[in-house]
């Protein structure tokens, strides 16, 4: 076993720094040296819910940079001093017909989750990027462009793909109209690529606050969801409508921004929704969801946001400070994604 230094989690508010083992190095194994590692909501879902006395240890981070330190004997993609990212996906079956598509975010025995997740090897429960060194498979491991910051690229790891995904696979490119639910990790994201790709791209925000912000990011407009006659200006607008709200929430007014033949993609949040037929049935509309990314969309992504300059909009801390970084993101007192600087657990 190799060993590392990480935040293991004490509890459901709290890490602890403490030396975790990773596992020797099969053959198409890499070790990485995290550098960067992106601070998820799913982070704080995941503490939320831990009990150190019946669940597994948690170490969670699932979207970072760094530097191959060690390569398996069949690797041949990858070399000691190569700068990589990785998500939220270190394995799947390979077998199934989603993984033969490219399609590895929905494997049919699910994929392996960066952490806590079921290693297909030995069994042993995934431990995340909130550590010094992660050892993954060459093939879920992507090479990071010259071009991309590497701390700015480690959100692109999971926020970045999971909107990338439903942008590309409903066709935005120059002409379509686009709108964007909520302007958070997800959302600032979402607002970039968008405008890449050519799209008229709108902010839907509760208030007038991030009309500055969507502007800067490149949006066209903005329009207030609790305002109703911005709203009923706004009906029938967009070919494509990405929700990136995490809470709970109505999806009636979203709809009906939605134009004919158009889609509400849903990606923030993941529970049990009520929707009325009819709001589908006048105009043709389609209801429609996405997470994460397969492996062939993840390296088109990276690709494109190198091309396009696109990273994250972050605020780096030390690991150290991984504690208060978790309890502003609680507060959404972040524009738009915590990034652990991972070297001070040397």
């Amino acid at each position: 076993m190799r060993t590392t230094t990480g935040w293991r989690a004490a509890g459901p508010t709290a890490l602890r720094r403490t030396s975790l083992e990773r596992r020797d190095l099969r053959p198409d194994d890499i070790a990485v040296q995290v550098d960067y590692c992106g601070v998820c909501h799913t982070d704080l879902h995941a503490l939320h819910t831990y009990d150190r006395h019946t669940h597994a240890p948690l170490v969670p981070g699932h979207e970072f940079t760094g530097v191959v330190t060690g390569t398996g004997r069949e690797v041949t993609t990858f070399s000691v001093g190569d700068h990589v990212a990785v998500g939220n996906i270190v394995d799947s079956c390979g077998v199934c017909a989603m993984c033969e598509a490219g399609q590895e975010n929905f494997c049919h025995s699910f994929p392996t989750l960066t952490y806590g997740g079921t290693d297909r090897h030995d069994g042993m429960t995934t431990l995340g990027g909130y550590t010094r060194e992660y050892v993954v498979r060459d093939a879920f491991a992507y090479a990071l462009p010259s071009g991309l910051d590497p701390a700015a690229a480690a959100p692109l790891m999971c926020a970045g793909v999971t909107v990338w995904e439903p942008l590309r696979s409903l066709g935005v490119g120059h002409g379509s109209r686009v709108a964007v639910a909520g302007l958070g990790g997800l959302g600032h994201l979402a607002v970039k690529m968008a405008v890449a790709l050519g799209a008229t791209t709108t902010v839907i925000s509760r208030t007038e606050d991030k009309r500055d912000d969507a502007r800067k990011l490149g949006a066209h407009d903005l329009v207030v969801s609790t305002d109703t006659q911005q709203m009923a200006a706004a009906r029938d607008t967009f070919d494509v409508v990405i929700d990136t709200i995490s809470a709970p929430h109505d999806l009636a007014p979203y709809l009906k921004l939605v134009a004919m033949d158009g889609t509400l993609s849903l990606l923030g949040y993941l529970g049990s929704v009520t929707v009325e037929a009819m709001d589908l049935l006048i105009g043709r509309k389609k209801l429609s969801s996405a997470g994460s990314g397969g492996r062939t969309a993840t390296a088109e992504m990276l690709r494109f946001c190198a091309e396009h300059s696109i990273g994250a909009d972050i605020e780096v801390l030390p690991s150290s400070q991984v504690d208060a970084a978790l309890d502003r993101l609680r507060r959404n007192d972040v524009r738009y994604r915590f990034v652990l600087d991972m070297s001070d657990l040397d």
